[in-house]
């Protein structure tokens, strides 16, 4: 007998000739907006009257059945599961059937829902091999939900606002940035450099320009290389953004892939910059963004890289990252080479940001061209919320084993993930994952091709808490499946 079965069941009565039983008072029917708790009885009410000479539980004064049967007597060939429920009413026997059923029916849904040995039978359509890289999409027009602002004197402490929900196929609010920035609109997010207000050739020229930077200040490269390290730090404004412009043939070269390559161009505390269209190389890591808000990064080249090449963290907010090319990461620490790393990792957040999360919001991802990293060509952090990956191109051929093992490793909350394309993985094509407890939720893919050609998913989520991949996205060369979980309805 289990501990509560005396709780669930009629009490057994004496056997015949014993003291009579006293009858259990029924559950009487329960009024309409009546809460009603199990063996409570409201005040007034009258049990019915038995039938005259029968008990409450259909037995008569001799302890017999009106219809013949002695629920007292032994029943030696009768199984003992069926003396029990011979003892149930007919709901409680229609009850428990019900629960039988709906437990068999939820079991097959949870197995046709886990992937098992079969998960491409619940995933989305096959892929064209000859398929081409998608053409830019739409930028959205919300307003932007961070609440941090800049100004002269620098920017606040990091906080922010709800994060809006998103529902596939309706607005969206993860494009919070692209679209309240100057100079960009919601069919062409791109910006154009004004004319100049600094000419600079050397890398002498550029250290300073720098340094004089204020709001509204142009300042346009010559053709050549500037070797060093280079750092802004002033605050442009929502109508006066700083510029620093040039052509591909405008090389900044951090002069080593190791450590002492430092950092090649570095926004620390800044707010409203401009980065259109001229190279960075060979440092230990490529263009980091540091306390840096309302800003773009736009037409690089970023290539030969010790570490990560393009950067964004410490609290930097609602900026654009938008048709650069990356390449080549990874050489010093191949661990350590992601392509555009969103956030920092939990475990340096006491080194970067005096032991908070790293909340670098609503930052846009979009039209990249990212190859040959030994880490992902995305890497979203814990801790960052609200962002948006659009129609990026990626391949995956040069993993390293140590590096990564998916294009896109989200690990933040509210991303759209969206029209992007991937080649090659030596395992999934995107993946997200829990590193700190409420993180990792609450993505959603949509409309992405995923040639994968490797052993793992298309589409990899580690718990699922929430993250939905739609029907419409393209997975091919999966070998364990389109997707550890069946897709969503398409938008």
């Amino acid at each position: 007998m289990s501990e509560h079965e005396d709780e669930t069941q009629p009490v057994r009565g004496p056997a015949p000739g014993s003291e009579p039983r006293v009858p259990q008072t029924p559950q009487p029917p329960a009024e309409p907006g009546q809460t009603l708790r199990f063996g409570a009885v409201p005040d007034g009410y009258q049990a019915p009257v038995p039938p005259r000479g029968v008990d409450a539980y259909g037995v008569d004064a001799n302890g017999a059945d009106p219809h013949g049967f002695d629920p007292y007597a032994a029943q030696p060939t009768t199984p003992a599961w069926r003396r029990k429920l011979s003892t149930l009413s007919g709901f409680q026997r229609g009850l428990a059937v019900g629960v039988a059923l709906a437990l068999v029916v939820g079991l097959g849904v949870w197995l046709a829902g886990s992937g098992g040995s079969t998960p491409a039978a619940s995933a989305g359509p096959g892929a064209d091999p000859s398929f081409v890289f998608p053409s830019a999409g739409q930028v959205g027009a919300s307003p932007s939900e961070t609440g941090k602002r800049k100004g002269k004197g620098g920017k606040t402490a990091a906080g922010g606002g709800p994060v809006p929900d998103y529902t596939p196929g309706g607005p969206q609010p993860a494009l919070v940035a692209a679209a309240s920035l100057p100079a960009v609109t919601s069919a062409d997010p791109s910006v154009t450099c004004p004319a100049a207000t600094v000419e600079v050739s050397t890398a002498d020229q550029l250290t300073r320009a720098l340094s004089a930077a204020q709001p509204g200040t142009v300042i346009h490269l010559a053709d050549g290389t500037y070797t060093g390290n280079f750092t802004g730090t002033a605050a442009g404004a929502s109508d006066q953004p700083i510029f620093l412009c040039g052509d591909s043939g405008a090389i900044l070269d951090g002069g080593s892939r190791d450590t002492g390559g430092g950092y090649v161009l570095h926004l620390n505390n800044a707010a409203y910059w401009r980065l259109i269209g001229f190279t960075v190389q060979d440092g230990q890591k490529g263009v980091v963004l540091d306390h840096t808000d309302f800003s773009v990064v736009q037409g690089l080249t970023v290539q030969h890289l010790g570490d990560e090449a393009i950067h964004l963290r410490e609290f930097s907010d609602d900026d654009l990252v938008l048709d650069n090319t990356v390449t080549d990461t990874g050489s010093l620490n191949p661990k350590f080479g992601e392509g555009i790393y969103i956030g920092t990792a939990q475990s340096n957040w006491c080194t970067y940001t005096d032991c908070r999360q790293d909340n670098s919001n609503n930052d846009v991802i979009r039209g990249n061209t990212v190859s040959k990293t030994t880490a992902e060509n995305v890497d979203i952090k814990e801790g960052t919320t609200g962002g948006a990956l659009i129609d990026n191109r990626f391949d995956g051929s040069s993993f390293s084993p140590k590096g990564a093992s998916a294009w896109v490793n989200a690990k933040g909350n509210g991303y759209l993930i969206k029209g992007n394309t991937g080649r090659e993985s030596s395992q999934d094509g995107f993946q997200t994952h829990q590193i700190l407890s409420g993180w990792g939720q609450d993505n959603v893919f949509e409309g992405n091709t995923a040639v994968v050609n490797g052993p793992g998913y298309g589409f990899h989520f580690t718990p699922v808490d929430g993250n939905v991949w739609t029907c419409d996205n393209v997975v091919q060369g999966a070998g364990a499946g389109n997707g550890n979980i069946q897709c969503a309805a398409a938008p």
